[in-house]
């Protein structure tokens, strides 16, 4: 059987190269490889990747390929591909298109022909999850939450009825008024996990129940700095907030063409809510 060769291809190629999230050393062996002999590399952050490529003696010329410029610097980046050259793209840390630029590359790059090929390695949502001891053999990746309030609350009301595991980012800024806003939306007493600055020299992974964490991180100011890894315990089967805000959602669809009783009594059979707790918060909305 041939050998796969892992080596950037003659006929043009684009490697996603997955970088460390704060040990330098845990870039791999072959992303080292692949990062020394493309033709290019497109970064997120070409100052923040040059601590990286020095520090593994990668000579290999960057260019800038983040959100701002992204889709204009594709079509030069494909252009250059279906010339023959081979391109790795990386991210500031981490796994390419993870929360991260890339995706209008690397799908641009596909419909062109080009071959596409991973190099995987470290990222943050998997490093934390593999490390917090919530359940891992289904979980859900909702990135970074909206930056305000009442949409932060918004969009995690249609998760508090979610049975998987729940992964966020979080930055600095935000980690505690996030926590206040997941206490308020799921309740206190979910159990959650923190992650935070993984793999650096100030790593810490907290557990506890998301009041307890809430606490913890708002009275605690070194606890508030670096990038965060948000996790969350799925809604148990028996949940009754689970069962009623997932009946709330199916509501909402059926008593578009139902009445809103029909529509109440048959959201209740799927999901389990109570009809009368369904129809007495249409009934409330409609008031509003």
């Amino acid at each position: 059987m041939a050998r796969q060769d892992d080596t950037p291809a003659a006929g043009g190629k684009l490697f996603v190269v997955a970088t460390p999230i704060g040990n330098l050393d845990d870039l791999s062996p072959r992303a080292r490889a692949t990062l020394s002999q493309v033709d290019l590399i497109a970064a997120e952050d070409t100052r923040h990747s040059a601590a990286l490529l020095r520090h593994h003696g990668i000579a290999t010329r960057c260019v800038a390929l983040h959100e701002h410029n992204e889709r204009e610097a594709s079509v030069e980046l494909v252009r250059r591909m279906q010339a023959g050259a081979s391109i790795a793209l990386i991210s500031d840390a981490g796994t390419p298109l993870v929360s991260d630029p890339g995706y209008r590359l690397v799908r641009a790059a596909r419909a062109a022909g080009v071959a596409v090929s991973p190099v995987p390695g470290a990222c943050a949502a998997i490093a934390a999850l593999s490390a917090a001891g919530l359940p891992s053999d289904r979980f859900v990746f909702e990135g970074f939450l909206p930056t305000k309030s009442a949409a932060r609350r918004a969009a995690l009301q249609t998760l508090r009825g979610e049975t998987r595991t729940l992964i966020f980012y979080e930055s600095s800024h935000r980690i505690v008024e996030t926590l206040q806003d997941l206490v308020a939306e799921f309740g206190g007493e979910r159990e959650a996990v923190v992650a935070r600055e993984l793999t650096k020299q100030f790593e810490t992974v907290l557990d506890g129940t998301l009041a307890q964490l809430s606490l913890r991180v708002a009275g605690d100011a070194d606890q508030q700095r670096g990038e965060f890894v948000v996790l969350v315990a799925g809604a148990g089967d028996d949940d009754a907030a689970a069962k009623l805000a997932a009946g709330r959602r199916v509501y909402t669809i059926l008593s578009t063409e139902l009445p809103p009783s029909r529509a109440a009594k048959l959201a209740a059979e799927i999901t389990g809510a109570s009809r009368k707790a369904l129809y007495d918060a249409s009934a409330a909305s409609s008031e509003e």
